[in-house]
Parts: C-alpha cells; sequence; structure tokens
C-alpha cells in the first residue's frame, strides 16, 4: 500500500465535494423539469430536449469557453455579482458548481424522463381522478415507481461530474485547494511526465467509475429480478 504515500487526497475531495453539490442542485431543479417533459404534449418540447441534451454534443471546450463568458467580470451577470457582492465566479469553485450543473444537466434529465415516461399512464391518470395535484402525484406516485431511474440519474450524474475536465478547467483553471479537481491533477502529472503518480491518480478514478457503474448495474438487475417475481 505504498502507493498511497504518492496521494494527494485534496483534488479528490475537491471533485467529490463539486460532485455532490451539484447533485443536489440538478436534484431540485431536475426533478420538476423531467416531470413535466414526460407529462407534455407541447409543441416547444422537442426544442427543450434538444437545449438539454446539448452538453452531451458538444466538446467540453466549447461548453466550457461560453460558460467562463458567462461567469467572467466581463459579462452583466460576472460584473453585477463582483461589485455589488464580491462573488467573483470565473476561476472559483462557486464557477465550478454553476458550470458543472449546465454541464451535468442532461445526465440527470434523461434518465429521469424515460423512467416517468415508462410508468403506467393509468396509473397517473388514476391519482389526478381522486384529486392529487400534479406536485403530489410527481412525489407519492411517480417518484416511488422510478427508483432504478432515479438512482441512475443521481450516481451517474456524480460520476460524469467528478470526471469532467474540459469544463472546469476552462471555468475554475487550476488552482491549488480551491479548483484543482482530479482530473485537472492528472493533467499536470501527464504534464510534467510524472507518469507514475498519474497513474495512480487515473487508477483511483479508474476504480472509482467501475464500482459506480457496478452499483447502477447490479441495482437495477435485482430490481428486474424483484418486479419479475412479483408478476
Amino acid at each position: 500500500m505504498e502507493w498511497l504515500a504518492y496521494i494527494e487526497w485534496t483534488p479528490f475531495w475537491l471533485s467529490f465535494k463539486l460532485a455532490a453539490l451539484t447533485v443536489t442542485i440538478l436534484f431540485v431543479v431536475a426533478l420538476p423539469f423531467a416531470w413535466w417533459l414526460s407529462q407534455s404534449h407541447s409543441r416547444f418540447k422537442p426544442i427543450l430536449e434538444a437545449i438539454t441534451a446539448l452538453p452531451i454534443v458538444l466538446p467540453p471546450s466549447v461548453l466550457g469557453f461560453y460558460m467562463l463568458l458567462l461567469l467572467s467580470h466581463n459579462s452583466l451577470l460576472g460584473h453585477f455579482l463582483e461589485e455589488s457582492f464580491n462573488i467573483k465566479l470565473a476561476f472559483s469553485f462557486t464557477g465550478l458548481v454553476i458550470a458543472s450543473c449546465f454541464y451535468s444537466f442532461p445526465f440527470m434529465v434523461q434518465p429521469l424522463q424515460s423512467g416517468f415516461e415508462s410508468l403506467n399512464q393509468h396509473m397517473i391518470e388514476a391519482s389526478y381522478l381522486i384529486g392529487k395535484s400534479s406536485h403530489m402525484t410527481l412525489w407519492k406516485v411517480a417518484l416511488p415507481n422510478i427508483k432504478p431511474s432515479l438512482l441512475t440519474a443521481v450516481i451517474i450524474s456524480f460520476a460524469h461530474t467528478v470526471g469532467e475536465f474540459g469544463v472546469v478547467l476552462m471555468v475554475g483553471g487550476n488552482i491549488p485547494h480551491q479548483t484543482r479537481v482530479a482530473s485537472v491533477a492528472i493533467y499536470d502529472l501527464v504534464e510534467v511526465m510524472d507518469y507514475e503518480k498519474a497513474n495512480i491518480y487515473a487508477g483511483v478514478l479508474l476504480l472509482f467509475s467501475f464500482t459506480i457503474l457496478v452499483l447502477v448495474y447490479w441495482f437495477n438487475y435485482r430490481h428486474k429480478l424483484r418486479v419479475g417475481t412479483v408478476l
């Protein structure tokens, strides 16, 4: 276990802290949005779905560049927050959280939306018929019946945020103990040709990512077995 002595844990702590905050914010925002998308028949729905999915297909450097422009001191938002409240968003941990929320948004929305759309609509309609509001139907009927989708959304969003590189580097830079997350630390080590230490850092993230995926697939597998047994 001598390799543990080579690890500086601060970048990993920052990555996990960033991911936890991002997932918490995204859950609050994405849950009602995904529910609305699953129930909506608006003609604007395809446009909103396309906008939501943009971070998946856009190069991270492109999204990171526009986020940097949005959060910089020269933008209206950045200038207002810095001058009025002394809040600096660009090259700060707060800016990283905001950028990560945009980047990981579809990874939270899409599993939730798919889960809601897979529900038996007769169950939803029955909830409305007995006088339940849309809000109560979401929390009391829909959400308890999409546990696999909910778990997938939370865990994949968390893991995706931990593995971010392009966006966090563009928006947060590389400030030790503030914005130097694990993925950026690996990049630094490769640049100075410290491949042994980079391999250790990369191995930690590889093990983490593999464990996360195994947990997701295992839970979904067990859930399908339980459902099949009940049926």
